[in-house]
This record gives structure tokens, C-alpha cells and sequence, in this order.
């Protein structure tokens, strides 16, 4: 089934012309039964192991991901979704029985799961393979072509996931196109079904611009300043190994990772205490000399979190871990910070990056003020063993996804939406919900004999009058 890869950076006739290709499959594509839908999702599993190897030397190349986190965070999430797609897409794609009412005597109703058609996937490069393909296999379940765009940040990654694609499926079923905003912007200029954007709000803006040209339906799984509310806990020993974790897995470069942590004023040194004593445990010695942390993916990236830290410090703030950063290599080690001024762009900005800005406070209504008059954040992490603590914080503050007790986690759920709201995202992604996106719901009504309904059209008799009367109080 190998095809040839497209170059990067395609001419205009080329994109349009594998888009052509795509939208001429979709009858086809719309009719497969769920045995063939999995049967190439188990063809894209099996270059994906087979490549195993080429996927890890390109995140090093990339970004110096460790091998092991490729496996974990990028191909046991793959493996995962597909797993669960098999078990469920025939009850998925089942048409559902719906009940009708009393102007439906007579009648049939039930809801068809239909593939939206040719749809754009934009994937960013912090999970450079996760994130493209956790979406490419909700469309491909939903019966949808796609085009697929990677990151041009991470060139080495984008190269292999193409491949994959071009030994994996037709060209006319899955097309992967490199290049840069040019590109991009060319093919947001395409009249797709369906938009799935992965990337920042800014962005995430002229996405949602270019789709109502058309107009197209969108997934944005955007991002913002997702915060931690710790409670006056016994230890937090356990908070801040979970916490070290979640902030320097990627080297800070997760959607939901944690942006800013809330700690009772008067446990603050102990909190800190126990936060750097869990990052120099999880990568001890000299930072730079550790395989296994990773570095920011372009010096431009680097160079922005250093700004950040030096406007916080520059206000005030006290770094109390951390050291220089390198933006030449996009070497940025884990830096906590205290004492940070409101005003602060850090607790404006989202900072992906391995950067912790702690926050003391003394009462839940100031955490709670805090965090509503910013925008709604991705994720909400909230560290307790209180429920009624707990609950007033679900409570109060809305967010994309939240997660008690732990970080970060809750997205390798196949379970679960995964998604945002507002400022953070629109729609959802993973497991069913991942389907669901990429599924046109038609709803199909059947008269089957006639019902009370033809009795009360017009013309309007006075007993007609009186009958429409009586409905309307029984009802």
C-alpha cells in the first residue's frame, strides 16, 4: 500500500489536488462497515510498531524526548485508544432507537452516526505523534478521510508519522502535508467538514475564522493557565512528587500542565520544601547532563520562558530553584518561583515550560477570585482529602477537565471528554467522545400509519378549536 510521501512545503495545485482525492473517497469511506474501519487502525498500529524505533531517534532530534517517555506518553497512548475503539465502534455506530411523542403517534424515530466527510487535523509538536494520531483514529472510526498537518517544529517527527501514513493508507484515505504557516494557511482556505486544531488560543482563533468561511465545524483543543489549589494537608510529600511530575514530564510542555499552585500561607517553605526535594530526586545531578530531561523545542520558545522569569523577578519575585537559562541550546532547568507579583506576565501567560510559580494564600475565596477573573483554564488540579473542600472548588470554578489528588493524568483516560471551554477550547476528543466529534448525528423520522395529527390541519373548525384546548391543558 506504500505511496510516496508529499514533499514538504507542496505547491498550492498539490494540496488541492490530494484534496480533490480525499473528498472524491468519501462515499466509499462513509460505507465501510466497523470490521474495515479497524482493520486499518490496526494497519496504522502495526507501522507505528514497526517504526517504534525511528519515532524515538526523531523525538531526540527533535526536542531530546528520553525513548522511554515515547513509549509511555506517545505510543502506549495510541495503543490504548485503539483498543478501546475496537472493543465499542460497532455499539457506536449502531443506529439508536429514539422515543416520540404524541404528535408522533404512528411514527418511527432513530438516530444514524454518519461521517462528517474530509477533515483537517492540526497537530502541535509537543506530543508530535500522540496528537496527531489520537485524532486521525476518532475519524477514521467515524468513517471520515483526512489531511493531516504536523508541527514543522518538529521536522524529524513529521517525516516518520508521514511515512506511517503513506504505508499505512491510500492517498486518497490519509494524506499528511508538511510545511509552515504558508501551508497552513493555504489549506485552512479548503472547504473541509471538519476542523480539528490542536495548538494555542491565539491560533486557535484564526482557525475558527477560516472554518466559518465555509462554514465547517471545529475541535479546538486549545490551552491557558491551568492552576493547583492545595489544601492544608497532613503531608505533601505526595502532592509534590505528583506535582514535580507533572510539571517537568515534557519539560513543562503539556497543555495541562500545571501553571501555578495555590498553598496555605503558613505551609508555604514547608510546600516548597518538599517540591524541590521531588525534582532533584526525579533528575538528579547536573539537569543539563540528564537524558532523561528533555529540552524546549526551539530556541524562540526558550528565549519567551526567559522573559517570563526575568519579568517575575524583575517584579520582585525569588527564584528559590533554579538556574541559568540557555536559549542557544533550549536548555530551561526547573525553576519555582515565589513572592510573584500579581501583575506578573507569568500569571498572565500560559508558560510551558519547566517554570512554578507558587502562591500563598489564606482564605478559598481569594484562590477562587483568582482564578474566575482569568480565563477558564484546560485543566483544574485540586489536591485534598476533603470533599467538601473538593466540592466547593468544582463548584466555583469551571475548567476544561479537572483531576483531584493527582496532574496531568486524567487525558490518557479513553473514558473521559477531553477538552476545554471558552478561552481553553471548544468540543471534545478521546474514546467515544474522540468519535463523536467527527460524527454528523442524522436524525431519521418514519411515519409508518397515520396519527391525530392529520385531524388537526387546517381549516380550523370551532370542535378543532376546542380539541387543540383540551390538548394543550392535558398536556
Amino acid at each position: 500500500m506504500t505511496h510516496s510521501v508529499l514533499p514538504v512545503a507542496p505547491s498550492v495545485d498539490v494540496i488541492e489536488k490530494t484534496f480533490a482525492d480525499l473528498k472524491a473517497r468519501i462515499p466509499r469511506q462513509r460505507a465501510l462497515s466497523a470490521k474495515e474501519r479497524i482493520a486499518g487502525l490496526d494497519a496504522l498500529y502495526r507501522e507505528v510498531w514497526k517504526r517504534r524505533n525511528d519515532l524515538k531517534t526523531a523525538m531526540w532530534n527533535d526536542f531530546r524526548k528520553p525513548a522511554e517517555e515515547v513509549d509511555l506518553t506517545e505510543i502506549f497512548v495510541i495503543k490504548s485508544e485503539i483498543k478501546t475503539v475496537k472493543r465499542n465502534l460497532h455499539r457506536w455506530m449502531r443506529p439508536k432507537r429514539m422515543p416520540g411523542g404524541l404528535a408522533q403517534i404512528g411514527s418511527a424515530s432513530w438516530v444514524r452516526p454518519e461521517a462528517k466527510g474530509v477533515v483537517l487535523i492540526i497537530s502541535p509538536w509537543n506530543y508530535p505523534m500522540q496528537l496527531v494520531f489520537r485524532p486521525l483514529i476518532a475519524a477514521l472510526a467515524a468513517g471520515c478521510t483526512a489531511m493531516i498537518k504536523p508541527s514543522e517544529l518538529t521536522g524529524h517527527t513529521a517525516q516518520v508519522v508521514a511515512e506511517i501514513v503513506s504505508a499505512a493508507f491510500e492517498s486518497d484515505e490519509v494524506a499528511v502535508v508538511q510545511g509552515g504557516v504558508d501551508t497552513a494557511t493555504h489549506m485552512l482556505n479548503l472547504p473541509f467538514n471538519h476542523i480539528y486544531f490542536t495548538g494555542s488560543p491565539a491560533v486557535g482563533k484564526i482557525v475558527m475564522k477560516a472554518a466559518s468561511q465555509h462554514p465547517c465545524s471545529v475541535t479546538l483543543e486549545l490551552g491557558g493557565k491551568s492552576p493547583v489549589i492545595l489544601d492544608d494537608m497532613r503531608s505533601f510529600r505526595d502532592a509534590a512528587k505528583k506535582l514535580a511530575w507533572a510539571k517537568l514530564s515534557n519539560a513543562g510542555q503539556i497543555c495541562v500542565a500545571p501553571d501555578y499552585v495555590f498553598v496555605p500561607a503558613n505551609r508555604e517553605a514547608e510546600f516548597i520544601s518538599a517540591l524541590k526535594r521531588a525534582m532533584l530526586d526525579m533528575y538528579p545531578g547536573e539537569t543539563s547532563a540528564n537524558k532523561d530531561y528533555q529540552r524546549i523545542v526551539a530556541p524562540h520558545h526558550a528565549k519567551r520562558i526567559s522573559i517570563l522569569v526575568d519579568d517575575a523577578i524583575a517584579r520582585g519575585a525569588k527564584c528559590v530553584l533554579g538556574g541559568d537559562i540557555e536559549t542557544d541550546s533550549c536548555f530551561v532547568p526547573p525553576i519555582v518561583l515565589t513572592g510573584i507579583d500579581k501583575n506578573a506576565k507569568i500569571l498572565e501567560e500560559e508558560i510551558f515550560g519547566p517554570v512554578l510559580p507558587i502562591i500563598p494564600y489564606t482564605s478559598l475565596d481569594e484562590v477562587i477570585r483568582f482564578v474566575n477573573d482569568r480565563p477558564t483554564p484546560l485543566a483544574l488540579y485540586v489536591f485534598s482529602k476533603r470533599k467538601r473542600f473538593v466540592d466547593s472548588i468544582l463548584s466555583n470554578i469551571q475548567s476544561g477537565g479537572a483531576s483531584i489528588n493527582n496532574c496531568v493524568i486524567h487525558v490518557s483516560s479513553n473514558y473521559l471528554p477531553f477538552g476545554g471551554l471558552g478561552n481553553s477550547g471548544i468540543g471534545s476528543g478521546h474514546g467515544e467522545y474522540g468519535y463523536l466529534e467527527f460524527t454528523h448525528l442524522r436524525g431519521v423520522y418514519e411515519q409508518r400509519f397515520d396519527g391525530a395529527g392529520a385531524l388537526l390541519m387546517p381549516p380550523y373548525s370551532s370542535w378543532k378549536t376546542n380539541v387543540i384546548d383540551r390538548l394543550l391543558r392535558w398536556l
